[in-house]
């Protein structure tokens, strides 16, 4: 007799229903899993076998030939166990077929008949509710999860005994109940008031914070870099739902769902080490998993240390930043990956640290400096829109414990009034949300410039050398500046405060200060050698 039933694999961050056939025809007893399984689905032949027969079902003694299709995609994990044990059931008599064609399911199965907890059961769901099922039977510790999706039934089983119950009708089971009213958000242990010092490098993290714009700070060490970055998730505005349910959609597939809540809410903050690998950063790999820059989807992606990444891992983000997906091709397949991130980054001046620093001495060879620094290309630094230079915190400043200083709330109640103003403008636009993603079209449109402050862009790109990719983002720049000033138009002083946020992104800045026999030169922001 044969018997189908429906489930998915994950190809990316997608679910792609498959069938399982299974057929049982007389013969010696044998078990066999065909469609391009992996070493996980074959052996749970085993498993299911050994959980049917503890749960007291008596299957017939003949032989079992299970098939997966698609044959030509690749089936992995234990998300097949609780389809292929029901197809079983089916197939040998003790199951109604036509029970099982309403229902996509997944679950891993233990040896007692108890449905475990698996990856990917909300693309699973998303897959299920866009091919016209009724819904989908998975295991209870995933059942939150799954009722993100609407507009289909969401049943809990804990155990074979009660899937099977509840497909015979003997025993239904209620569909589960879905809750997506918004957590609130808890309060941050980190807070900006935190930091000492460092005013001008915070106004510029809510810039970046205000239009979604990519961060370099190259400073000496304990000046505030990482605490500043660490903090930057708690001046962003809360996420959408569709944009909560991208994030969850992610970590369900890595099986990084937390137990407690089955949406994500709070934006992510991934800092990988400097030794990760490029498919370890951009995902892929042999499993083809995402990487810690899909994981920090909508959220920030940290890299501390920048030039002692390595350098084909650095180059490989600049297609992502630029258009906020990875695509990936390997020779059995082509996934792509969501990458919508703030990348924050953070540097030393020098390999010691302290090079350009006053009161300090480098002990760095010049040639070392400019070494140093050749490890970030250029086309890396042109895709960043804000670099800029911390300096170190005067003692007078560390000493002042009791001075108070703008918390994290002043900067996110002016970054969520930015944000909305943002989400107005580009309401007819899909896709663009930040002004960081604006096209050229909307550039045009929403960045144009007076005589005056034409002028002085002018004046800066070609004193500075900036490219044509540099000048859009020092636009956006200024556009998210009006903002957060509550300005409709662009002014001058929203393009000089654009210009003073392109600090280290070109190797003039370095070579100007890197002369032999000569001390370096005072710090000294690019708006300021402007003739005004």
């Amino acid at each position: 007799m044969l018997a189908r039933v429906r489930s998915g694999a994950l190809v990316g961050i997608e679910a792609v229903v498959v069938e399982v056939e299974v057929d049982m025809a007389l013969g010696l007893p044998f078990f066999n899993v065909v469609g391009l399984p992996d070493g996980a689905v074959k052996e749970s032949k085993v498993r299911v076998v050994s959980a049917l027969k503890n749960c007291g079902f008596v299957l017939p003694q003949k032989r079992v030939t299970v098939n997966l299709a698609p044959a030509d995609l690749k089936k992995e994990g234990a998300t097949f166990e609780l389809p292929i044990a029901l197809g079983v059931l089916a197939a040998g008599g003790l199951l109604e077929p036509d029970s099982l064609e309403p229902w996509l399911f997944g679950g891993e199965l233990s040896l007692d008949g108890a449905v475990k907890p698996i990856r990917g059961v909300l693309p699973l769901a998303l897959a299920a509710r866009d091919a016209g099922f009724r819904g989908v039977l998975v295991p209870s510790a995933n059942a939150a999860e799954a009722a993100l999706v609407d507009r289909i039934d969401v049943i809990p089983v804990a155990t074979i005994q009660q899937a099977v119950a509840h497909l015979s009708g003997d025993a239904p089971l209620p569909p589960f109940q879905r809750n997506l009213n918004a957590a609130p958000r808890p309060a941050h242990q980190l807070d900006m008031a935190d930091v000492r010092g460092q005013d001008d490098v915070k106004d510029a993290f809510e810039l970046a914070a205000a239009g979604g714009h990519n961060v370099l700070v190259c400073g000496p060490p304990g000046s505030g870099k990482t605490m500043l970055a660490r903090r930057l998730p708690t001046i962003l505005p809360p996420m959408r739902f569709d944009e909560a349910l991208d994030v969850t959609r992610i970590y369900s597939v890595l099986g990084l769902v937390p137990q407690d809540a089955a949406l994500i809410h709070e934006r992510p903050f991934r800092a990988p080490h400097h030794t990760i690998s490029d498919a370890g950063l951009v995902g892929g790999g042999a499993m083809a998993r995402p990487g810690e820059l899909s994981m920090a989807h909508r959220g920030v992606l940290f890299l501390d240390e920048l030039p002692e990444f390595r350098r084909h891992v650095l180059e490989v983000l600049r297609q992502p930043l630029e258009e906020g997906v990875i695509r990936l091709a390997r020779a059995n397949q082509h996934v792509s990956y969501p990458c919508e991130v703030m990348l924050v980054a953070a540097m030393n001046p020098c390999p010691c640290g302290y090079f350009n620093v006053a009161e300090r001495q480098c002990e760095c060879v010049r040639t070392r400096v400019l070494d140093y620094h050749a490890r970030v290309s250029g086309p890396l630094l042109d895709r960043i829109d804000i670099t800029l230079q911390s300096r170190p915190v005067e003692v007078k400043t560390m000493t002042e414990l009791s001075q108070k200083r703008r918390p994290s709330a002043y900067f996110r109640d002016r970054v969520e009034a930015a944000r909305e103003r943002q989400t107005h403008r580009f309401a007819d636009v899909p896709g663009v949300f930040t002004n960081a993603q604006m096209t050229p079209q909307q550039l045009a449109k929403h960045c144009s410039l007076d005589t005056r402050s034409k002028a002085v862009l002018k004046q800066a790109v070609d004193r500075f050398g900036l490219s044509a990719r540099a000048h859009d983002r020092i636009l956006k720049l200024a556009r998210t500046r009006a903002d957060l000033e509550s300005r409709a138009e662009v002014s001058q002083q929203d393009v000089l405060f654009a210009i003073n946020c392109r600090v280290i992104d070109r190797r003039t800045w370095l070579a100007n200060l890197v002369v032999e026999d000569r001390p370096p030169a005072p710090f000294q922001h690019p708006a300021d050698e402007l003739e005004l």
